[in-house]
């Protein structure tokens, strides 16, 4: 049996953040359902691309559309095996809704598999108490690791952490850890 993930995303979510694990998630045999809440499959999300060109921090550009494949109020998160949590401008609005921070919930008092990378910390944060976790996030959001009681981890942007059932990264360029990761805790 195929196992099934959910990917949480939405408006102006990270690029590469949500096409590069979509797809390569899929290439290695699971099944993934990218959902956005108020959309349904076939709708789009916008997406914008972060890039570390020297600056204090990242630079964001226009990025691609993508196109949805299931319906967020169709969701039954007890479905899943594990949920991937893409960074971007989506957690930082999406930890306002209280269906998302419930699913993210779900995952976490099942000891379901959960993959958070740069910004998707904040959703993690937002919906759980992560005491005596080791968690990664993009930089800007370590105060937020740590108000959640975390022990935030400042890793190299290419590098990943596993914590239990919980895997987080910095940002896009550690997708080959975070992702292998995530891989050998589903099994």
């Amino acid at each position: 049996m195929t196992k099934k993930l959910l990917l949480i995303c939405g408006d102006f979510v990270e690029d590469y953040e949500i096409m590069v694990p979509f797809q390569a998630l899929q290439a290695m045999g699971y099944a993934v359902d990218a959902v956005c809440p108020g959309k349904k499959a076939g709708d789009v999300v916008a997406t914008a691309i972060h890039d570390f060109e020297g600056h204090q921090t990242y630079s964001e550009k226009p990025g691609h559309n993508f196109t949805l494949n299931a319906t967020f109020d169709a969701v039954h998160p007890e479905e899943y095996a594990g949920l991937i949590i893409p960074g971007g401008r989506a957690p930082e609005y999406l930890r306002l809704n209280d269906k998302v921070l419930e699913m993210v919930r779900h995952f976490q008092t099942t000891g379901k598999v959960i993959g958070a990378v740069c910004h998707g910390a904040q959703l993690l944060a937002a919906a759980t108490r992560l005491d005596g976790r080791r968690i990664s996030a993009y930089p800007a959001c370590a105060p937020e690791v740590r108000l959640a009681g975390a022990e935030y981890v400042n890793l190299n942007m290419d590098e990943a952490v596993a914590d239990g059932n919980v895997v987080t990264a910095p940002a896009w360029p550690a997708h080959p850890q975070w992702l292998k990761k995530i891989a050998e805790l589903l099994g």
